[in-house]
C-alpha cells in the first residue's frame, strides 16, 4: 500500500518509513501540508502529523476532506481532547497520540484499510427503543404510534444519541455535534434540552444517564 507520511521530524519520519517499508508498504514522506494537498492522489493512506511547519494539520485535513475520501490516520503529539474530537469530526479515520508503538500503528493502519475496503450496508435511518421511534431522515419522533413534537435543537440532541443507539455518548461529543464545538457550547443548554426531550417522550428508561460521562439511547 502507498502510504503518504506527513511528518517534519526527521528522526520520527525515518523510523516510520523504515517500519512501513519492512511491513510491505511503500512510504513517501513529505514535510509540509501543501505537499500533502499536492500529492494525496498518489497515496492509498495518509499518516498525518498535526504540527506541520506551514499549515496546521487539522486545516490540512479539512481541505483534504473537501476533495478526497483518502483514509487518514492522525499521528501527533497533540493529545488534548479538543484536538482529538476536532480531528475525528473533520474526517480522520483514526487518531493516535505519540509516542505510539509501531506494532499498534501498523495494526491500526490495517484496520482502517479493512474498513474502507469492506462494502458497508447502509446505516438504518429509523431507530427504535421500546415504543419510541426516531426517523432520522424525516426528523419525526413517534411514541406509541403518536407523533411527538420536538424543537429543532431537541431533535438534534435526540438524533445524535439515536444514531448511536446502545452506545454511550459523552457530553463533549453531544455538544460538539449539536452546537458545533464542545468547548464553546454551554453545558447547561444540553441539560435543559435533555430534560425537555425526556418530558416530551414520557419514557425515562429510553434515555440513560451515565454518571460522569454522558448518555445512552436504548439498550
Amino acid at each position: 500500500m502507498r502510504v503518504l507520511l506527513a511528518e517534519d521530524d526527521d528522526g520520527v519520519a525515518g523510523a516510520l518509513t523504515e517500519a512501513l517499508y519492512d511491513n510491505g508498504h511503500l512510504p513517501a514522506r513529505v514535510r509540509r501540508g501543501e505537499d500533502v494537498l499536492a500529492r494525496h492522489r498518489q497515496a492509498d493512506l495518509l499518516l498525518l502529523d498535526l504540527g506541520l511547519p506551514d499549515l496546521d494539520g487539522l486545516e490540512v485535513l479539512r481541505k483534504l476532506r473537501a476533495v478526497s475520501p483518502l483514509p487518514v490516520v492522525v499521528l501527533t503529539a497533540r493529545g488534548d481532547e479538543r484536538s482529538v474530537v476536532r480531528g475525528l469530526r473533520l474526517g480522520a479515520d483514526d487518531y493516535l497520540v505519540k509516542p505510539v508503538r509501531l506494532a499498534e500503528l501498523l495494526a491500526r493502519i490495517d484496520a482502517v484499510t479493512r474498513r474502507v475496503a469492506a462494502p458497508s450496508a447502509p446505516a438504518p435511518r429509523t431507530v427504535r427503543a421500546g415504543d419510541v421511534e426516531v426517523d432520522l431522515d424525516a426528523r419525526r419522533v413517534l411514541v406509541g404510534g403518536a407523533e411527538v413534537r420536538l424543537t429543532a435543537k431537541e431533535f438534534e440532541v435526540l438524533a445524535a444519541l439515536a444514531a448511536r443507539a446502545g452506545t454511550a455518548v459523552s457530553r463533549q461529543q453531544l455538544m460538539d455535534e449539536v452546537w458545533g464545538d464542545a468547548f464553546l457550547a454551554v453545558s447547561r443548554s444540553l441539560d435543559v434540552h435533555l430534560t425537555q426531550v425526556r418530558a416530551k417522550l414520557g419514557r425515562p428508561e429510553v434515555l440513560t444517564t451515565i454518571r460522569g460521562f454522558g448518555y445512552r439511547f436504548g439498550d
